[in-house]
């Protein structure tokens, strides 16, 4: 803990005069499934929670969600507030919620929108999608200068047969980016249900997207995100961080924090720190 603290310490000294940093977090949180035996919500919530807490992003974005699980986070982490709507436009449903540290920043508009041919149709799904899929953002801004960056957060559809969808999924996000007032930096988290590398990722890096990780910046842990509670990841990395011009990636971590054998979800999180030029 002493060396990553001092480690976190020197990398913050090192930053250019006027330049701010951010700690950006994805987290497939995976829902309370009953059927998940040892690794139930019950069982992991306070892993997640501590998790969390140890490595304090200032925002995160998170997939699968419920309910019980943002408000349990934010009960045990009273730092944090969240926002959201589930992808049928209800409560009763999986979230990208987003949770961000009050103290360093203030939220300025939210909204969602779905990975469809109507994203303003709530719970519209489209190109025999199983399932709704949709984007939860925010525009925020600093608490220290009011620098202002937006916040995109993204689950793609699942199947192996959902390829179509995932590409579709890509161009109606590029579509809706352009709307976004100009200037203003983007970040982008989601588990994207497909490799970093093929077409769905080179679909989304067209877009003038880049991956925070081979940016330049450090990165560590493995490069498979999910693992299925087991602790040894696949070779698909499919939970990235994404960034506009504006930002210069310092590090991209894929975290395999465990406890006793038990993880707190059955993806690795992604960790970036990021720098916002003066």
């Amino acid at each position: 803990m002493f060396w990553r603290s001092l480690s976190f310490l020197l990398l913050f000294a090192m930053l250019p005069a006027g330049a701010q940093s951010l700690r950006v977090m994805s987290f497939n949180v995976r829902y309370p499934n009953p059927g998940d035996g040892a690794d139930v919500w019950a069982n992991r919530r306070d892993l997640l929670v501590d998790t969390v807490r140890q490595h304090n992003p200032d925002v995160m974005g998170t997939q699968e969600l419920f309910k019980l699980q943002g408000d349990y986070i934010v009960e045990k982490l009273p730092g944090y507030a969240w926002f959201g709507t589930s992808r049928r436009g209800n409560d009763q449903d999986e979230f990208m919620g987003v949770f961000y540290r009050k103290d360093k920043l203030q939220l300025v508009e939210h909204g969602q929108f779905w990975l469809s041919e109507t994203p303003d149709g709530v719970g519209s799904q489209s190109w025999g999608m199983s399932l709704p899929r949709m984007v939860t953002w925010g525009l925020f801004a600093l608490r220290d200068g009011g620098r202002r960056f937006y916040f995109l957060n993204t689950h793609f559809a699942h199947r192996r047969e959902d390829e179509e969808a995932r590409r579709n999924s890509a161009t109606v996000i590029a579509a809706r980016m352009l709307t976004l007032k100009k200037g203003i930096p983007i970040v982008l988290t989601g588990d994207f249900n497909a490799p970093a590398g093929g077409p769905v990722h080179q679909a989304m890096l067209s877009t003038g997207l880049t991956d925070t990780r081979g940016s330049g910046g450090k990165d560590s842990g493995p490069e498979g995100t999910f693992h299925g509670f087991r602790g040894t990841p696949g070779t698909a990395r499919i939970d990235w961080v994404l960034t506009s011009p504006g930002w210069t990636v310092r590090s991209n971590a894929t975290l395999t924090d465990a406890k006793d054998g038990r993880y707190p979800s059955d993806h690795f999180p992604v960790l970036v720190e990021l720098q916002l030029a003066p």
